[in-house]
Parts: structure tokens; sequence; C-alpha cells
């Protein structure tokens, strides 16, 4: 990476000199996990074989069970890792940036050891693996296009936990009242915006400090959610707590895919709105002249002003749409994940999703694929607690949020935010 900086000439002239740099973040990143993966099987080594399942027995094209030798597979792939991370720290020794495709590579394969390893005498089935990870990133795909919407437009969104949690508690109320699915996700989406309103009016209008208030929202509606439940549910669980959930809806031939068909293709309503959602915001986001204003209003709001654009009215609606999109990740709690409300149900999940968001640089397809990550690192412990590895539990229950630091730590010194990110606009 290349930078400008001011010097002065003996003459007293001052000149603009090209100054090189040297980003050894990501290589360093990626060595510290190749030792680790290393050293975890030095330190624990599992012998045998790991077998990986391609297809269950819903597929139309059964595919067989690849047996492979674990300890020699295992270090073959730690020996492709090593190559891929010395690639990365000559790309940097060269002044380049890492490669993207070199790191999505990285990470695909370091999973692959670990699974190897993990798997030794056992079975992975992939497509189950998959499935769930996708299945567990809705709510956090949501929540993080909520977030980058929100701080694309200027508002740093801290309160998208609360956006979920309200959301998970109006979709399971409305969905018992009305007995109608769709209905519970439209009241989502306006507990989404209820919580997002009042952050736009002190955000934007009263000029307190945003990081403040997310964390007040998000306290303000885990207790007045949990007094709800409490008062209101809990005693009429059978009328108000007993939500109707959107079915799985298999779409034909392509469900018959192997691997990603009964991925992609055999999920709720919820499921491909969150696919849909997706694909309209990162379009509309550099498009369309929505999402040009909503980044002007973000990086320079006094030149947003200047042309007509009325920053602070479009900030406002723009994180109204952001708590409307986190709210329908509130809805996949109640209307698909659980049948009914509990009390903080969303553990902590708003900031997993907030996290997202910094990983890929407010940007909503790498956001929806770090929400991914995520959501892999939560399922995979569920597998590791069925393949009795020899981790202890605790670090199992842990895993998702340590991915998320190992994530931000690592990757997250080399970006920026929106340049007014959190910054109040007032006008002159």
């Amino acid at each position: 990476m290349m930078s400008l900086v001011q010097t002065q000439a003996a003459d007293g002239t001052v000149q603009l000199a090209t100054v090189k740099e040297r980003h050894l973040k990501a290589p360093i990143v990626l060595a510290g996990a190749t030792v680790l993966l290393a050293l975890l099987f030095l330190f624990v080594p599992r012998d045998g074989t790991s077998t990986f399942r391609l297809s269950d027995q819903s597929s139309a094209l059964a595919l067989p069970d690849v047996a492979l030798p674990t300890a020699s597979t295992f270090w073959v792939v730690i020996g492709i890792l090593v190559v891929l991370t010395v690639g990365a720290f000559l790309r940097a020794w060269t002044y380049r940036a890492p490669s993207l495709w070199l790191v999505i590579a990285f990470s695909v394969l370091a999973v692959f050891a670990f699974l190897v390893w993990a798997a030794a005498g056992g079975l992975v089935p992939v497509t189950s693996l998959l499935f769930g990870a996708v299945s567990l990133s809705v709510p956090l795909v949501f929540g993080a296009l909520g977030g980058v919407i929100g701080e694309r437009a200027g508002v740093v969104n801290v309160a998208i936990e609360g956006q979920l949690l309200l959301g998970a508690f109006s979709a399971a109320l409305l969905s018992s009242i009305t007995g109608n699915p769709f209905v519970g996700l439209v009241g989502a989406m306006i507990g989404g915006v209820l919580v997002a309103s009042v952050l736009a009016a002190f955000a934007i209008k009263y000029l307190v400090e945003q990081v403040i208030v997310g964390v007040v929202l998000n306290v303000l509606v885990t207790g007045l959610t949990g007094f709800l439940y409490g008062a209101l549910l809990a005693p009429n669980e059978a009328t108000l707590n007993r939500p109707v959930r959107f079915p799985r809806v298999e779409i034909p031939v392509l469900s018959d895919i192997p691997i990603i068909g009964p991925v992609l293709f055999n999920q709720t309503f919820i499921g491909y709105l969150m696919f849909i959602t997706v694909g309209v915001v990162a379009w509309g986001l550099y498009r369309t002249r929505w999402g040009l204003r909503l980044r002007a209003v973000g990086e320079h709001p006094q030149a947003a002003d200047t042309v007509g654009i009325k920053v602070n009215p479009t900030r406002f609606w723009n994180v109204l749409l952001a708590g409307a999109i986190a709210g329908m990740g509130g809805a996949y709690f109640t209307l698909v994940s659980v049948p009914q409300f509990g009390k903080d149900m969303t553990a902590g999940l708003g900031f997993i999703a907030l996290a997202a968001v910094i990983f890929g640089r407010w940007d909503p397809i790498r956001a929806t694929l770090a929400a991914l990550l995520f959501g892999f690192a939560t399922n995979l412990q569920n597998l590791l607690s069925i393949l009795k590895t020899p981790i202890p539990g605790e670090f199992m229950l842990m895993l998702p949020y340590v991915v998320t630091l190992l994530a931000v730590a690592g990757f997250a010194g080399q970006i920026k935010a929106p340049a007014a990110d959190g910054k109040p606009y007032i006008k002159s």
C-alpha cells in the first residue's frame, strides 16, 4: 500500500513523497493459524480414518462417502497451508495486499484440516454441517445487513441486538394471535423499526453519543421483553406464545443438486428472503441513486448537503430501513428456529452481527460471508460434541466468539469505516 506524506526540501518548498507500507497482519494471522493447527496434532495426535459423507438420505443423487487417512491427509494440508502463508508474506513484502482468494483458500483448507483431525474414527456429514451453518447464519446476515446500511448512512448501529430481540418477541406474539407467520414477520419488522427510530432520534436529532444510545437500547429491550414475557406470554402461553412457523419449501430439481442443493434450496421463506435481501441491498448500494445518496451522507455529508441531499432525513429513514431488515432476522428465532419466545433468546448474536459488519468492510456481500463464517463456527461446536473430540466443552461453547475476535483482530486493522460514521451532522 502507498500513501502520500509531505516533506520539506532544503529550499523550504513543500513536496509530496510516496511512502510504501507493508501490511503484515494478515500473513501473521495465517502463520499463527498454521502453527496452532500443527501444534494441535502434535500434542493431541489422532489416528485412523476420517470419513466425510457428501449426501444425505433425501438426496436424489447419492454420492459415496470419502474416507481419508487422518494423519497423512492432515500433514499434506498443513504443507499446502505453509505454501499459502509464504505466498501471503511474499505479497506483503512486495507491498501488495493479500489476495482475497488466497485468504479464502487458506480458510477453507484450514477448516478441512481441523475436520480431518476431529473426525478421526468418525463421520462428518458435510451436507448437514453446511445446512446447519446457513440456517444459523440467517439472523446474523439480516443483522449484518442492517448494520451495513446504518453505518453507511453515518449512524453506528450498536442496537442490532435489541432489534433482533424485539423482532423475535413481536413475531411470536402476532403470529400466535393471528395464526399467520407472515403477519409475525411484518410484526418483527415493526419491532426492529421501533428500536431503530429511538436510535435515530437520539443520534441524529439530539446528537447523543451513538454507541451509548445503542448499548442503552439493548439493555432496555432486554428488560422490556423479559418483563412482557413474564407478565404476558408465560401466563398465556397457549394463546400468545405458540407462533405458527414457516415450513420448509423444497425447490424441485435445484434441491437435488449434490451437497449445495439441500443447503440452499430447501429453506424456509425467511431463508429465501435472506438470499433476495442480500442481492437487493448489494445491488442497490452500488447501482442506484438510493445507494449513492446513502454512501454520500456517510462519507462526506457536507458535500452531499451542497448538492441538495437532505443529510439528516436521509440518515433517519435509512436507519429505520436498517431496523426493519434486522427485525426480519429476529423473526427467524420464533418463526423458524424455536416454537416460542424465550428471554434473552438472541444470546448476543447482535454483537456478532456487528462484528460481521466490521469484518466485512461495511460491504453487504463481505458482511454476509463473514456472517456465514460465524454461523459455521456455531454449528461446528455441535459437530465436535458428537464426534467426542478431546476439546473442553467450554471451549466449544465459546468457539463462535473466538472466531469473531480473531476475525476482527486479524483483519479490521486494514480497513476503515465510512468517514462520517458515528459523527452527527450539524448544518452550518
